[in-house]
């Protein structure tokens, strides 16, 4: 038999400086072994390594930041073996995410028998399946986030809005800055990971049951569902981690909320497929979504304007589903975006490089405001 092929690149290391924390993590400086040569950024999830210490070994997996990926382009610490964390006081639940690693870890999962929501997640309006109209705004990269925060916050600042991590991207919430920095500053009113991503307030095993655990648990008045940090994409029609867009549409609708497509959209990236309407948001609304969808588009007459109203129209013609075009008014979300608490940024572009995709996913949180009010 052929031995196999060794994917990961290890490292060893000593810790010498604490860059940053935040919940759930801390980003170290490392001096690998073994000659000590080089100082990497090492990220540490600490429900699952502890906290290594100034000066503690370190094992680490080196294998994105050898190969100079982006947004996972650091190494994560794998171990500190001199100084492993004690075991949790009260080991609770029996749902294992991260199924099948050496870094499986078992949670108390909001739909399991155990928990103490089971009876809301096993009552009338979650068994049926009722989101009772929810809206729900859908997005496929993760830094469309703050921008459709924005839009809500600009005409509904006391909405419940609850965040659902998909696990297209980054699997622990931790890895998310945004996250951590929205929640602390009152903007989310409470995170969901579900599937194999894990960390949020609350854990669910499919999208479905997160859902439902965001109205009836989590008592949101709008619900955001976006994959974490870092998508995978290999220039395909259909080889993107954003393909779950549209089937999270299709979950909203099966479960009678209300779906907003925010599309994604550039006036900056130079690769012809993303230029508009990205062909990530054409595939996964238009050819996966087989439930209606609105997709919100900010009233502008500029030539940009013009053409992605056009391309969403075609869309929508073709659509599998049946996405209705919403025209959103754009009045304040430019200052609105440039209150977000955040850095807003995506794939490496700020707000100023790449206007349009902050715009679109803010008009498209607007359009989930004023649902409210109907």
């Amino acid at each position: 038999m052929a031995s196999l092929r060794v994917v990961m690149q290890w490292r060893e290391g000593t810790v010498e400086q604490v860059r940053g924390r935040w919940p759930g993590a801390v980003e170290y400086a490392v001096r690998l072994a073994p000659d000590g040569a080089e100082l990497v950024r090492a990220l540490a999830y600490t429900a699952l390594v502890g906290e290594p210490q100034v000066g503690d070994r370190v094992l680490l997996n080196a294998s994105a930041l050898l190969r100079g990926l982006g947004t996972g382009g650091l190494a994560f610490i794998v171990a500190a073996p001199d100084r492993l964390p004690a075991d949790p006081e009260a080991p609770e639940g029996h749902i294992v995410k991260a199924r099948y690693t050496p870094q499986q870890q078992m949670f108390m999962a909001v739909d399991e028998q155990d928990s103490p929501h089971h009876d809301v997640m096993t009552g009338p309006l979650a068994a049926s399946g009722d989101l009772q109209g929810m809206p729900v705004v859908v997005a496929d990269l993760h830094s469309a986030l703050p921008a459709v925060l924005a839009g809500i916050r600009l005409d509904r600042p006391q909405a419940r809005v609850v965040y659902l991590m998909t696990d297209g991207g980054a699997l622990p919430l931790a890895f998310s800055r945004n996250v951590a920095t929205l929640a602390e500053q009152g903007w989310l009113a409470g995170t969901v990971t579900v599937g194999q991503a894990y960390g949020g307030q609350h854990e669910a095993v499919t999208l479905h049951s997160g859902l439902l655990a965001a109205r009836h648990v989590l008592a949101a008045d709008i619900a955001i569902v976006i994959q974490g940090p870092g998508n995978v994409g290999t220039g395909t029609a259909w080889g993107y981690t954003g393909v779950a867009a549209g089937e999270a549409l299709n979950a909203v609708g099966t479960l009678g909320g209300r779906g907003i497509a925010a599309l994604r959209v550039s006036d900056a990236d130079a690769r012809e497929r993303h230029r508009g309407i990205s062909h990530h948001s054409t595939t996964a609304y238009g050819r996966i979504c087989l439930v209606s969808a609105d997709v919100p588009l900010p009233a502008d007459r500029s030539e940009f304007g013009l053409l992605v109203a056009e391309q969403a129209h075609a869309m929508v013609r073709s659509a599998q589903g049946a996405l209705r075009v919403r025209e959103v008014d754009a009045d304040g979300l430019d200052p609105a975006l440039r209150a977000v608490p955040v850095r807003l940024s995506t794939m490496g572009r700020s707000l100023d490089e790449d206007h349009a995709a902050f715009l679109y996913s803010a008009a498209a949180g607007r359009y989930a405001a004023r649902l409210l009010e109907s």
